[in-house]
């Protein structure tokens, strides 16, 4: 397969946002709700390099918290509901915001990894290097 015919995405996280592909932009990223496919159903790419992690779950709560706990305090010092009305209103909203954006935060970094040429132990291989060279320093 001629994969010079195939131009990287400019925009990682537009492309992630959608579930595309990051070389080709048409492919499927997910085989599934939050599974990654293990390859490009158009072009190809193995996304084995893609580890995203927890980095997913933690940017969904991060961005999740913040209109919650605002909403509900504008509802405790507004209304002073008792527990339940917490319970049944920002425990919802705040688990419903957080999965909803588990999809496209992971597309994006999946993409942004391989935009980036992201790998493990890709610095610690740099610094190495770097400090083998004469004159290089070990500091």
């Amino acid at each position: 397969m001629d994969h010079s015919a195939y131009t990287p995405t400019t925009n990682p996280m537009m492309t992630g946002i959608r579930g595309r592909c990051p070389r080709c932009q048409e492919g499927h990223l997910f085989d599934g709700v939050l599974k990654l496919a293990p390859r490009c159903d158009v072009c190809g790419l193995d996304y084995s390099f893609a580890d995203p992690a927890d980095g997913p779950a933690f940017f969904s709560m991060t961005i999740v918290a913040v209109p919650a706990l605002l909403f509900a305090l504008w509802l405790q010092l507004s209304y002073e509901p008792s527990l339940w009305v917490h319970v049944v209103t920002t425990l919802p909203l705040t688990l419903l915001g957080s999965l909803l954006l588990l999809r496209p935060l992971k597309g994006w970094l999946v993409c942004s990894q391989f935009f980036h040429k992201a790998e493990e132990g890709s610095i610690d291989r740099e610094w190495h290097s770097r400090a083998a060279r004469p004159g290089g320093t070990d500091e």
